[in-house]
Parts: C-alpha cells; structure tokens; sequence
C-alpha cells in the first residue's frame, strides 16, 4: 500500500493574479471618485452661471452692479430675441406641415413658408399652373383647421413661360388652440 501523504497546511490563496485585481479594483474606484468629484465640480460652476444668467435676463442685479443704459437697452434686446425664438419654438409645426401636405396640390407648388410667431400670422409664397389652380388653394387653406383669416397679397402671371403660371403670396393667421401662449 502506498504512504499516505496529508498536507495540512493551506495554501496561499492570493497570488499575483488576485493582487492585480485587487490593484485594479482600487485605481478603479479611486478613477471613479475623481471623476464624480470633477462632474460635481462642474455641475456647480454650471449652476452658478445659470444662477447670473438667470439674474441678467430678470433684471435682478442682487445690488452688487449697476448697469450702463446701453447695456440695459442691449439687455433688453437680447431677451427680446430670445422670447421671440422661443416663442417660434413652441408653435406646433408638425400640425402645420401635416395640413399643408395633406392638401392636394397638384397645380400649386409652395416656394416658402415665412412665420411670425408674434402676430401669429403665417406669409405663404407659391406658384399656380393658372388662375383657377390659385383660387382652388386659396379656398382650401380657408377651409383648414389650422389656418384662418386667408389673405392674396400679391400675384402675378408670368408672361415669359409659355405657360404663364401665377406667382401669388398669401397671408394667414395661424390657429394655434392648444398650445401655450
């Protein structure tokens, strides 16, 4: 029968693998809390310049500096524009481009679409094969959802197609309904 031989000692259970996961696992989280600390960082300065722009644009100048009457005109333009975009931006375009392209135009062509958010009125540049084809459109964007108070501006014939197809403006209100003012 062969010796029995018993080791009763454990063996090392760490070797150079699991000390370099474990070195791999500290530089991991101590990379992970430099970076949260930078984007901490970071989100505070943001925060503070959203706090300045925000006292800009309100006008609360929190008593610490006083402003030119230039830069309160400039100020004041500035918000200004920045009403107007957004107000441009609320508008529900998709809506508008759905109405229009469900309409059928096989003898208008669009050429431009100009909006004024302000007024809410919407200018449309196009061009008809003849007369009856401008009137027809005219008469079915009266008859949309969306559009109303629909006003020719201006049309002319073009006299050196041989077709003479019109050129025509058109002014509308647009409808707006649900969105917010």
């Amino acid at each position: 029968m062969r010796a029995l031989m018993l080791d009763f000692q454990p063996r090392p259970r760490s070797g150079p693998l699991g000390w370099s996961l474990l070195a791999a696992g500290v530089l991991l989280s101590l990379t992970c809390l430099l970076i949260q600390q930078h984007l901490s960082d970071e989100s505070e300065q943001q925060q503070g310049h959203l706090q300045t722009a925000q006292r800009v644009l309100t006008g609360d100048t929190g008593g610490k500096v006083s402003l030119t009457p230039a830069e309160t005109r400039e100020q004041a333009q500035n918000l200004a524009e920045m009403r107007k975009v957004s107000q441009q931006l609320r508008r529900p375009w998709e809506r508008l481009f759905a109405t229009l392209e469900a309409m059928p135009r096989e003898n208008v062509a669009l050429l431009t679409l100009t909006p004024d958010a302000r007024k809410g009125q919407l200018r449309i540049s196009a061009e008809a094969r003849d007369l009856d084809a401008m009137l027809d459109f005219h008469r079915r964007l009266e008859a949309t959802g969306e559009l109303s108070d629909v006003s020719l501006l201006s049309h002319e014939i073009v006299a050196n197609v041989p077709e003479h197809p019109v050129q025509f403006n058109l002014s509308a209100t647009w409808e707006i309904g649900d969105a917010n003012p």
